[in-house]
């Protein structure tokens, strides 16, 4: 194999591999990335055995061939060289080289053949959809996954059909966000299906580089998913579990409603709980005429309070909720006005945005 690319041709195609692939591997070749070269194009794939990917790119190959180099190491060369220069990579038996401007390197290989061969069958639901309306189901719900191990179903996005929409939810138990969107053609059949947190974020940084409104490939199936964007397929497991009923702790009897500024109340909560080390402390907030106050106290760190004026006239609340889940939502929503829509101190608070009757989001109240 022999080939000549532009160091800004193999960076970004190499971002995407190494970040799928383990720094740490018990079976040493899956710490390596195929390299393939055919006719006028290079193919890069790589597998943890639970997503696969695969980028294709244009390239000068002078000869044929494929080998699997480290990863890691490859992509930290390719980030070190110059912009703008012509990277000559080479192997012809034994180790692999890379040549570029005044440096060289001498890579190990190990056998093609000994590499786990990806997903490349046909998957039964397929259906398009835009960058724009991918991110707006990963976006808005990502944060909410759940990061304990116990409750694996909890580890991804669960996306779902209902009433001619395609919905994504998120949930750690604690919080939960959802949003969706109209149901592209072609996912009508889609049952329900739960798309891993790693294989999320991978999906994410894949269409970062897209414009909105570039067109994105999804194919489903009862254990895997891919997604595809230009050259670039994305092929992961999915959780094999069952989502809970999420709809039964969304409430529907809130009656006291605040509608907020999401960059006023942002800062504020953010001021009062700077006393705290620890961000998932709570908050209280406590409802009264006209007036919101947030309080934050700790008994090793002092305490801090602040008002916020706005229209109320209901019944007076005191409720604790984590200032980090409440940084989080309004992270999501930024600038703008939620309303946010309370029953008593032990219930829910639900958070809705009038701009957006797609998305809402949920969270249980903690004890101060």
């Amino acid at each position: 194999m022999k080939i000549i690319i532009d160091r800004s041709d193999l960076l970004k195609p190499l971002s995407h591999i190494q970040s799928v692939v383990e720094r740490r591997n018990t079976i040493p070749i899956l710490s390596n990335v195929v390299i393939k070269a055919d006719e006028d194009y290079l193919f890069l794939s790589a597998t943890d055995m639970d997503i696969d990917i695969l980028e294709k790119f244009k390239c000068n190959v002078l000869k044929s061939g494929s080998i699997t180099v480290t990863a890691h190491i490859l992509y930290d060369i390719i980030r070190k060289l110059t912009d703008g220069s012509e990277i000559l990579i080479e192997f012809t038996g034994g180790t692999a080289s890379l040549s570029c401007n005044k440096s060289k390197f001498q890579l190990p290989v190990l056998p093609v053949e000994d590499y786990p061969t990806l997903f490349q069958g046909d998957l039964p639901i397929n259906f398009n959809l835009s960058v724009e309306e991918l991110c707006r189901l990963i976006d808005t719900t990502k944060f909410a996954i759940s990061m304990e191990e116990t409750r694996y179903y909890l580890n991804g996005i669960y996306i779902h059909k209902e009433d001619k929409k395609l919905i994504s939810v998120a949930t750690d138990g604690h919080r939960l966000a959802r949003t969706s969107i109209n149901l592209p053609s072609g996912a009508d059949l889609i049952n329900g299906v739960i798309v891993p947190r790693k294989a999320i974020y991978e999906i994410r940084k894949l269409i970062e580089d897209y414009s909105g409104d570039e067109e994105v490939s999804v194919s489903i199936s009862d254990t895997k998913i891919r997604v595809s964007v230009s050259d670039t397929t994305i092929t992961s497991k999915l959780i094999d579990g069952n989502f809970p009923d999420y709809e039964k702790v969304i409430p529907k009897e809130n009656k006291n409603i605040i509608s907020l500024d999401s960059a006023i109340f942002s800062e504020s909560v953010d001021r009062v709980s700077t006393i705290f080390f620890d961000k998932s402390k709570s908050v209280r907030m406590s409802l009264s005429q006209n007036k919101m106050t947030l309080e934050a106290n700790s008994p090793d760190t002092g305490s801090a309070v602040e008002e916020i004026e706005l229209s109320y006239s209901n019944e007076e609340i005191s409720i604790g909720f984590n200032s980090k889940y409440l940084l989080d939502v309004t992270s999501q929503i930024g600038s703008g006005i939620f309303n946010m829509s309370l029953k008593d101190s032990g219930a829910p608070a639900l958070i809705s945005l009038p701009d957006d009757p797609e998305s809402l989001f949920v969270l249980m109240p903690m004890r101060v």
